[in-house]
């Protein structure tokens, strides 16, 4: 990866940002405001974006459309799911938000098909929306409470990022796939390479990468921390919209000539193999034959990782007439109902049971821990975004992410296998020519005369958000835990069948917060909570992974304080703000093994040192001084001096 100048004319990235800016200058690492067409929601985090905006007192939502997708929590092992749906309807009744209710699919293809419009701006509250931009739209994963702000017609904040250009050419060769692309870019970044920056896919290899071959690329690139991805929107995006009827949304959109990228790489499809990340990172990646040959216990094809129609029936032809092996769980797990009507109208249906595979609702069930968990340390082989440890549900899991034909490949051999050695030709399956998209799934929001007369269907489970004071002038308080590198969100606030129902209750997922990393964490915190609060010293890239802002509210509600690591993760750092905790970074190398577990954090005059520049001074009784950098905008500053977005907005309004 190379740098070059900035100049005109613009790239698309710069084109839609431009047409979206409502403050700021597109200055890279200036902080930028943008309008927002569009919202997305998922079911366990659009909860809290509910409550948020039955706190805010608003009457009627903005971004037209919001959806609000069921995809998540799907197992109804109780009846707190159950109960979670109908809130959620009630909430998308009384704020005029359309409602996807269970079984329609995973929220980011499902709005792909239904509402994904070239051109237009989408935010949501799954860091996974960034797969929008397969169309050309300007998609951002964001915290519930900046969803819930630009719902109430409030601009979207973010920190202008460096356009990085990736221009594809060449194609791809048989049994690679897009999911081998962007596991070479991992391979090639890291998690945290693409931070503060968009992505912009251009060049003569895009005419062989498919709609949803592309939304494997923009999904993914929130695996390296990317606040974006955007593809031109040309024939195949017409293609794709055409097939489903909407051709009337597609508006050709594309990089002026001669533009510039602030960071730019050449990939050559041609030169490509089979790619796989080992556990337990998207980023530990080696090619497939160097991984050939360990034994497997479960292959999962689906999520929003490989949600195509092409992603299932390649699997279906490549098992066609075999048997999956002995000891081996093949998962079939539909991205929604119109794949899984087109896999049984097709046949593929059919191939997939006959060879032995388990058929699952359409949902992201396993890849967020609801389902389809493997056993403790046998390998499976997912085609999912991402395999942090025990996302799977398993705590001492072994998940290598794939593409679909090397998880096929590898169910029928019993062995992790490079789908190349396979004695059979590589089927190309076609996407049927018209694909049925039926909006009679959805419920569409009420004439607003008719929403004001709706009340939020609550319940114990969805109680009130807690109030949050903002922090004193003086902080003295305890170094409560100290982590390493890469926490991710699924570290900090669990998933899976036994907490993820508890997500719409700060109170009762507060206990389950940080206990793959120190269970007695939740307890202790507590404790603070009436004593001034806590600090966390953290590694680099803390908070990467899900937006999940219940990562960053329940510490906040257990007394957290301050975070202090190496490097922050975008959108948890922005979480943290948002709620009013103040996340800091070191500024030398040296200090960052200066504050330890029980040590005290001591900060004078915090507010008047905000204001003083982008560093600030605190002290470690006993062990030195530290020299902090904040980098808060002016808005973010007054964020943390009211307590956070909620009681901003409160104080606005009144």
């Amino acid at each position: 990866m190379t740098s070059t100048s900035s100049a005109q004319p613009l790239n698309l990235a710069q084109q839609l940002l431009q047409r979206h800016l409502v403050s700021g200058e597109l200055t890279p690492g200036s902080e930028i405001a943008l309008r927002i067409d569009q919202a997305l929601l998922q079911d366990v985090l659009g909860t809290l974006v509910m409550l948020e905006l039955e706190a805010m007192g608003l009457d009627r939502v903005h971004t037209e459309p919001s959806v609000q997708y069921i995809d998540h929590g799907l197992v109804q092992a109780d009846n707190l799911n159950a109960e979670t749906y109908l809130f959620l309807k009630s909430a998308c009744e009384r704020f005029g938000v359309w409602y996807s209710g269970p079984g329609n699919g995973i929220s980011h293809p499902v709005h792909m098909e239904n509402f994904g419009v070239p051109g237009q701006s989408i935010v949501g509250c799954d860091s996974h929306t960034t797969a929008a931009g397969a169309l050309g739209m300007l998609a951002i994963g964001a915290g519930g409470i900046e969803v819930a702000m630009a719902m109430a017609g409030e601009p979207l904040y973010v920190t202008m990022p460096k356009i990085w250009g990736i221009k594809l050419e060449g194609q791809l060769p048989d049994w690679v796939s897009a999911k081998d692309i962007v596991l070479e870019l991992l391979r090639r970044h890291g998690v945290a390479g693409g931070k503060n920056t968009m992505i912009e896919y251009y060049g003569p290899g895009l005419a062989h990468l498919s709609a949803m071959d592309r939304h494997v690329l923009a999904n993914m690139g929130t695996e390296m921390g990317a606040t974006a991805t955007v593809f031109p929107s040309d024939e195949e995006t017409r293609r794709f919209l055409a097939s489903r009827g909407r051709e009337a949304d597609w508006v050709a959109l594309a990089a002026e000539p001669g533009c510039h990228y602030d960071l730019h790489e050449t990939l050559d499809l041609s030169q490509l193999e089979p790619m796989i990340a080992l556990p337990s990172s998207p980023d530990n990646v080696v090619t497939v034959r160097e991984a050939a040959g360990q034994p497997l216990h479960q292959a999962y094809i689906g999520s929003s990782g490989n949600p195509g129609f092409r992603d299932f029936a390649v699997v279906a032809e490549i098992v066609r007439g075999k048997q999956v092996a002995d000891g081996v769980s093949l998962d079939i797990n539909p991205s929604s109902r119109q794949v899984l009507t087109s896999l049984i109208e097709q046949g593929y249906l059919a191939d997939l049971v006959a060879s032995g595979a388990r058929l699952h609702q359409a949902g992201c069930n396993g890849c967020i821990g609801m389902g389809q968990a493997p056993a403790v340390g046998l390998n499976s082989l997912r085609t999912v975004p991402r395999n942090f440890p025990g996302r799977s549900g398993t705590r001492e899991d072994s998940v290598f992410l794939c593409s679909p034909e090397t998880a096929a490949a590898s169910a029928i051999q019993g062995v992790i296998t490079d789908p190349r050695t396979l004695d059979m030709p590589y089927p190309r399956p076609q996407e049927p020519v018209q694909v049925k998209v039926d909006r009679d799934m959805f419920k569409a929001p009420l004439p607003l005369e008719e929403a004001r007369l709706k009340a939020l269907q609550k319940t114990d489970n969805t109680p009130a958000l807690p109030e949050l004071s903002p922090l004193p002038h003086r902080l003295d308080i305890p170094v409560l835990l100290v982590t390493g590198d890469n926490i991710s969100t699924d570290d900090i606030m669990p998933a899976g069948q036994r907490v993820l129902p508890y997500w719409s209750s700060v109170y009762a997922s507060a206990p389950f917060t940080f206990e793959a990393v120190d269970p007695t964490y939740a307890e202790r915190a507590d404790s603070t909570r009436t004593q001034g609060g806590h600090a966390i010293i953290g590694g680099a890239n803390y908070g990467q992974g899900s937006s999940r802002e219940n990562a960053a509210l329940v510490p906040r509600y257990l007394g957290l304080q301050v975070v202090v690591a190496k490097s922050f993760a975008r959108i948890h750092w922005q979480n943290l703000i948002c709620f009013g905790a103040l996340p800091l970074t070191f500024t030398r190398e040296q200090d960052n093994a200066l504050p330890a577990e029980g040590d005290r954090l001591v900060i004078e005059d915090l507010y008047e040192q905000l204001e003083c520049g982008d560093t600030l001074t605190a002290h470690v009784p006993g062990k030195g001084e530290l020299t902090l950098h904040h980098g808060l905008s002016p808005r973010q500053r007054e964020l943390i001096a009211q307590g956070g977005v909620i009681n901003h907005l409160r104080q606005r309004h009144a």
